[in-house]
């Protein structure tokens, strides 16, 4: 299955998730004051595609829109959307997406169960947060002046997929991508995105190691 999130597999997503939802038991009738599916379709692809993969499309608040018809939900309910959104994205998502899809939710559900009702979703969201957080498949050894490789102070780039963190342990380093230039030092590690020229400079003694994700990593984790 691939690894990589696509605007066409969170349409897929949503496409198979709400045809549950709209004959579950527990939420159809909520979800029954929608009109307008293809529109509203429209609507939750744009909100999915900004959360996910940063497209700005999406300008609305949902919460809003759900306080208006706030009479036609029960706080169990998010339990329930939880369920049938956990059991669609392992369906469809490799697991590592379908994880972090599932953090998100998890939050948008205590989000919108404490706007409607005031208290949050049975959902743990410190335990959504670090079943999103992703994990180096590969972390380099440390290297210092001496040791860093040619290759990195030539200009090259990481493969579509795969991303980098650079963490200085000690000393700095300045990091060249895109025409900008910064000083990499132990509190401020740097995001290498994939397909993105870039190489390293020494300005100095260093110590610094490199890991590398099959997806954005947390910056300051």
């Amino acid at each position: 299955m691939d690894k990589d999130l696509t605007e066409a597999k969170i349409k897929e997503v949503l496409t198979v998730f709400y045809a549950k939802v709209r004959i579950d038991p527990a939420l159809s009738v909520p979800f029954s004051v929608v009109r307008d599916w293809d529109e509203h379709m429209v609507r939750l692809t744009d909100f999915w595609s900004s959360l996910m993969l940063t497209s700005g499309r999406y300008k609305g608040n949902p919460l809003s829109m759900h306080v208006i018809h706030s009479h036609l939900f029960r706080p169990d309910m998010f339990d329930r959307w939880l369920e049938i959104w956990a059991e669609t994205t392992d369906d469809l998502l490799a697991p590592q997406v379908a994880q972090e899809m599932q953090a998100k939710a998890v939050r948008i559900a205590a989000r919108f169960s404490f706007g409607l009702f005031g208290t949050s979703t049975t959902r743990n969201e410190d335990e959504a947060a670090s079943v999103a957080r992703p994990v180096p498949y590969k972390t380099t050894a440390s290297f210092d002046e001496v040791s860093l490789p040619a290759a990195l102070l030539r200009d090259h780039s990481l493969k579509a997929g795969s991303w980098g963190l650079i963490r200085v342990e000690e000393g700095s380093i300045q990091y060249h991508e895109g025409g900008i230039s910064r000083v990499i030092e132990p509190d401020s590690p740097a995001i290498i995105p994939p397909i993105s020229s870039h190489r390293l400079a020494l300005t100095g003694p260093v110590k610094l190691k490199i890991e590398f994700y099959d997806r954005r990593p947390v910056q300051n984790a």
